[in-house]
C-alpha cells in the first residue's frame, strides 16, 4: 500500500492508502479537431513500424507499478488532473531521452511505453473537455522509433510530440486565472507521484528497482523545470517562499545524482516525502 495525498478542501489534504516547432505548426496543432489524429502522426507511426520491421511495441500495463494514471489523481479537478498527466509524460520523456543520449535504447524503452500505457487513458476524457486534439498516435509512433533504435525517426517523432504537449499545456493554462499557483500545484502533484515511484525503487536502503528510480528522477527533474517557468512571478509574490521552494527542489534533485542509480539510496522514502512536505508548505505563501 502507498500513501497518497487527496485534497479534502482548500489548503487541506489528507493521506489515504491506495494500491501499490514552428508558430504555424503550433497553431495548426491547437486547431485540429479533437476526434481526429493528425496525418503527420500516422505517417510517423507507419515509418517507425517499418523501421521496426512491422512489429508493434509491447503494451505497458494500465495503472503500472506507480499507478501513474489511476487513483493517485482521481480526486483532482479536471484541469489539474490533465496538466499533471502532461507533465508526467514529459518526465518520462526527459529520463528516456537521457538514456537514449547514452545509447541505452533498451533501458529507455519502458519510459516511452509508460506514457501511453499508464497515463494517456486517464486523461483522454480531459482532453475532450478542453477541446484538445488527441495524441495517442504520436505517443505510439515515438515508442516505436525507440523500439527500432532509429535516432533520426526518434528525433522527428519526439519533436512532433513535444509540439502536441506544448499546445495542450497552452490550452489548459489559458483557462486558469492564477497561472503561477496552478503550475506550482501541478509540480506538487508530480512530486507526490515521484515519491510513490521512489518508494517502489528503494528496498532496505538500496535502489532495488532501477526503472522506478528513473521514473522518480524524471518526475523530479520535470517538476523542477516546470517551477522554473514561473519562478520570476513566484519570487515577485514572495521571495522567501520562492527561495524555499527552490531549496526543496535542489534537495530532491540531489537524490538522483545520475540516470544510473547509486547502490545506496541517498534518502529513504520517508525523508523524500518530508522534503516534498517542505515544498508544499510554501505554496500557501505563493497563492
Amino acid at each position: 500500500m502507498k500513501r497518497r495525498k487527496i485534497w479534502a478542501g482548500l489548503g487541506t489534504a489528507v493521506m489515504v492508502a491506495v494500491p501499490a516547432a514552428s508558430q504555424a505548426t503550433m497553431m495548426d496543432v491547437q486547431t485540429r479537431q479533437p476526434g481526429v489524429e493528425a496525418k503527420a502522426d500516422q505517417a510517423l507511426l507507419q515509418l517507425a513500424q517499418h523501421q521496426g520491421h512491422g512489429a508493434a511495441a509491447p503494451a505497458a500495463t494500465s495503472g503500472g507499478e506507480g499507478d501513474e494514471g489511476g487513483a493517485g489523481g482521481a480526486q483532482l479537478p479536471p484541469a489539474l488532473h490533465l496538466y499533471r498527466g502532461i507533465e508526467m509524460i514529459r518526465g518520462h520523456l526527459l529520463v528516456g531521452g537521457e538514456l537514449i543520449e547514452a545509447s541505452r535504447w533498451a533501458d529507455a524503452l519502458p519510459h516511452f511505453l509508460h506514457p501511453e500505457g499508464e497515463i494517456y487513458a486517464s486523461i483522454r476524457d480531459d482532453l475532450k473537455t478542453f477541446s484538445i486534439a488527441p495524441f495517442q498516435v504520436a505517443l505510439k509512433s515515438l515508442s516505436q522509433t525507440v523500439k527500432a533504435k532509429n535516432k533520426e525517426a526518434y528525433a522527428r517523432a519526439r519533436a512532433a510530440l513535444e509540439e502536441r504537449l506544448a499546445a495542450a499545456e497552452t490550452a489548459v493554462k489559458a483557462k486558469e486565472e492564477n497561472g503561477t499557483y496552478f503550475v506550482l500545484e501541478t509540480a506538487l502533484e508530480v512530486l507526490q507521484q515521484a515519491a510513490d515511484e521512489y518508494a517502489e525503487a528503494v528496498e532496505k536502503g538500496r535502489i532495488a528497482n532501477v526503472v522506478e528510480y528513473q521514473d522518480a528522477r524524471g518526475f523530479v527533474m520535470e517538476a523542477d523545470r516546470l517551477v522554473g517557468t514561473v519562478m520570476p512571478a513566484a519570487t515577485a509574490k514572495n521571495a522567501d517562499a520562492a527561495k524555499a521552494v527552490q531549496a526543496s527542489l535542489a534537495d530532491l534533485k540531489a537524490v538522483f545524482p545520475s540516470v544510473t542509480p547509486p547502490k545506496q539510496a541517498v534518502k529513504d522514502s520517508g525523508d523524500f516525502l518530508s522534503t516534498i512536505a517542505k515544498f508544499e508548505l510554501q505554496l500557501g505563501n505563493l497563492r
